[in-house]
């Protein structure tokens, strides 16, 4: 059957596109081809997208359905997810004998290393334009298995994750393309006749990716994983977290077809469902067939994943324990803010969250004045307290706590210290049996080893620890052991002194940590742009990879020589 997509209409379509994220990732300026309104699609918008009605009823059709994918060696359904704002999703996916599955995701790769690294991104770009133009109806999948408010839910779960997915493209291009496809070689012998050959290089895929996908963010930090890989040549297995299947089951759906539409196996990339219990992804992880894995989520597993699938190459981002130095600050009213907004979005649920204070205990130097500890942590308190005082507010910002583990963590926080702000439970109007609670803000002692094991954890949801130090180099160390023991994804600090700007620098440059400094207005330290941040450092143990750089692409795909005598 002759493709529907033919390489002359991909290219006329993405080639723009993919020119301009090259361009983008090299320039690190802000630009971005997925829109983040709500309003920009359906009616009037982007052309062939759903709207909010539309991709509301997009969603509410999968409802109590069985999700077909055509795929081989379907050996029954599974599924059992449930909506953290309450209602049963009722959807059943196929589970999959992979002694059958793995054979036929392999079938396709020779064809697909055959199109070439320009084909196989353009491929890619048309999976993420469908992708896109169904933002609305992935959203509310997003949502209703993570938890994420809706707008999160849109936004992250739809334009930025995609914007993650295009920028590994963009990468996985760059890299397979450094070395040219052909090269004649001439070696000069003196009087005799040169010796000449030539010589082709083909880059090849490393064999199966394995896709773990997470409960809070399943796009955001599953497309870079699995775009990366497929525009390197790979095969991709797509094993969402049971709690939060549908989303990844779209985009796998949508990743099929238009794979064959082009001209491709569709089984290129599958998805693996587990039945209750069954915790195939230690199985699948060292199957021998299985050559790349990317994981998020806890360290203990990443821990496992990279001591046991030996086979493979691994890319993990576990926990860490952010942490923000508070030194001085010439805008407090703009830093109370900031702070109690990145405290606050989706109830703490992000691995980006600040979840340490280090705030001297003489106090800092403010544009207000002089503020002791306990005046800082108080006016916190007051910030987080005034920001979600409203409900229908803090319902928009909080979403849901994905789990009750969460619940758990948020109520035993005021055992360990001082609460100097206690939470307390939202109504959700639309959704009264979700569970929503506001950020508890603990007071600590950073000189008392019996709190270390407090902070020096991460407590993963809307829990804050205020750590009262000596001083602010006593918080540049315990900065530097907090990274360097157990890892950060995000810090920041606040100063207005130059010389203390540059120690802060200097720790995070030694201990490998991305920084944020002296934000006050509407940039978060727990928010990172594609093409532009880079999410994670790959070098300390929070996470052993960097989304994205060429490190993260690179490592997929080896270019392999044919030699002939010329």
């Amino acid at each position: 059957m002759a493709a529907a997509l033919t390489p002359q209409q991909l290219s006329e379509t993405h080639r723009p596109t993919l020119d301009q994220a090259l361009d983008t990732i090299s320039t690190r300026a802000y630009w971005s081809p997925h829109p983040e309104h709500p309003k920009a699609y359906g009616e009037g918008g982007a052309p062939g997208s759903l709207g909010a009605a539309e991709g509301k009823a997009a969603f509410d059709a999968l409802l109590n359905t069985r999700f077909d994918l055509d795929q081989p060696g379907a050996d029954g359904w599974t599924g059992g997810e449930t909506s953290p704002y309450g209602p049963v999703l009722g959807v059943e996916y196929p589970h999959a004998d992979l002694d059958v599955l793995l054979p036929a995701m392999k079938a396709g790769t020779a064809d697909w290393r055959a199109a070439g690294p320009e084909t196989r991104a353009l491929v890619c770009l048309e999976i993420l334009a469908r992708i896109s133009a169904r933002t609305h109806e992935l959203a509310h999948a997003v949502m209703h298995t993570s938890g994420q408010a809706f707008m999160m839910a849109f936004q992250a779960g739809g334009p930025h994750a995609q914007d993650r997915g295009l920028e590994a493209v963009a990468y996985a291009y760059q890299e397979q393309v450094r070395t040219p496809g052909t090269a004649d070689w001439s070696k000069p012998q003196g009087k005799r006749d040169p010796l000449k050959l030539t010589k082709s290089f083909t880059t090849s895929g490393r064999g199966i990716s394995l896709l773990i996908g997470c409960n809070t963010f399943p796009t955001w930090n599953g497309y870079p994983g699995l775009f990366a890989s497929l525009a390197t040549g790979n095969p991709v297995l797509v094993k969402p977290h049971p709690r939060a299947v549908l989303p990844l089951a779209l985009t796998v759906r949508i990743a099929r077809e238009v794979l064959a539409e082009a001209g491709f196996d569709a089984n290129l990339v599958a998805l693996a469902v587990e039945r209750p219990g069954e915790g195939i992804a230690k199985t699948l992880a060292v199957r021998p067939e299985v050559k790349i894995i990317d994981y998020t989520g806890s360290t203990a597993f990443g821990d496992w994943l990279e001591a046991n699938a030996r086979q493979a190459q691994v890319y993990t981002e576990k926990a860490g324990v952010n942490t923000i130095v508070v030194d001085s600050t010439d805008d407090y009213r703009g830093m109370l803010a900031n702070l109690a907004f990145s405290f606050s979005l989706y109830s703490g649920q992000m691995c980006t969250t600040p979840q340490n204070l280090l705030i001297p205990r003489d106090g800092i130097a403010t544009d207000a004045g002089p503020k002791s500890y306990d005046e800082v942590v108080a006016d916190i308190a007051a910030a987080v307290d005034g920001l979600l005082g409203d409900d229908a507010r803090a319902a928009a910002l909080l979403g849901a706590l994905v789990n009750p583990d969460v619940r758990a963590r948020v109520e035993a926080a005021g055992e360990l210290g001082e609460v100097a702000l206690p939470s307390r439970a939202v109504v959700n109007a639309e959704f009264p049996d979700a569970v929503v609670r506001t950020p508890v803000v603990v007071k600590l002692d950073g000189t008392k080893t019996d709190d270390d094991a407090a902070y020096l954890s991460e407590c993963f949801g809307p829990v804050s620890f205020a750590v009262a130090v000596e001083s602010t180099p006593a918080a540049l160390e315990l900065l530097r052991r907090t990274i360097r023991d157990k890892g950060a994804m995000t810090v920041g600090a606040y100063t207005t002194s130059a010389e203390v700007e540059r120690a802060i620098e200097d720790v995070c440059l030694d201990e490998s940590a991305q920084l944020s400094l002296n934000l006050t207005g509407g940039v978060y330290v727990n928010q990172t742009a594609a093409f532009s941040d880079f999410h994670g450092s790959g070098g300390n143990p929070a996470a052993n990879a960097t989304l994205c750089d060429a490190a993260f692409v690179a490592n997929r795909f080896r270019v392999l020589e044919v030699r002939r005598q010329a």
